[in-house]
């Protein structure tokens, strides 16, 4: 009895966030596979308009390759976003309307060293938890966001962080400040996002398999 209560806790969603198995997605409701593009990337509606038909419609043999493709379509997005933004045919709202969802998407990653009360998911908290261990840190955090911000309005900064340490993180940020390429910033800050999506993927996969073992041992 006792230990099959344990097996039902490790499994619980509401306990351990778990992905569906891969083959399932195309059989899924919105609300199932939005819950799982929210596990992997931060909750954006525009990163939900720009997946839900891809999940509906491509049949994927692994969450790397359901990441890859989903890459390689915002990929193509900025590209269309420089085209546009380089054609001076092109009347300035379209080009602000073409580069919007793009922007929204990649602004809905939370700031580095942003306070748990502001939007901060579970695995953003786990990934940024090293960044702020004084008040040193998120005092030039912040100054880097806004000056990042001030630098790319409507973008955040976006880094895989996991692993990374603070000195070496807040370099890239100088980095990228300076560089003040706003095209790059999206293709880089996409090439980010994706490594997330990809590393939480491979954690929340290996989490679930050690709660299978761990219930059936």
């Amino acid at each position: 009895m006792s230990s099959s209560h344990t097996h039902s806790t490790h499994l619980n969603p509401e306990a351990t966030p778990f992905l569906p198995a891969i083959t399932s997605l195309p059989t899924l409701p919105d609300a199932a596979l939005i819950s799982t593009l929210d596990l992997l990337f931060e909750p954006s509606p525009d990163l939900h308009a720009l997946a839900l038909p891809t999940l509906r419609t491509i049949s994927f043999s692994s969450y790397d390759d359901l990441i890859s493709t989903l890459r390689d379509e915002l990929l193509a997005i900025a590209d269309a976003v420089a085209l546009a933004a380089a054609d001076p045919s092109v009347p300035q709202i379209e080009k602000e309307n073409i580069q919007r969802p793009l922007h929204a998407i990649l602004g809905s990653h939370p700031r580095l060293g942003e306070p748990k009360k502001e939007t901060l998911s579970a695995q953003s908290q786990k990934e940024q938890a090293h960044l702020n261990d004084s008040e040193e840190v998120k005092a030039e955090l912040r100054r880097l966001n806004k000056e990042y911000e001030d630098t790319f309005p409507g973008l955040r900064y976006v880094v895989w962080v996991n692993g990374r340490g603070r000195g070496e993180v807040m370099g890239d940020m100088r980095r990228r400040i300076a560089r003040g390429d706003l095209r790059a910033e999206e293709r880089e800050g996409i090439e980010a996002m994706c490594d997330i999506a990809a590393d939480r993927a491979a954690k929340l996969l290996k989490s679930a398999q050690e709660a299978v073992e761990h219930g059936s041992a």
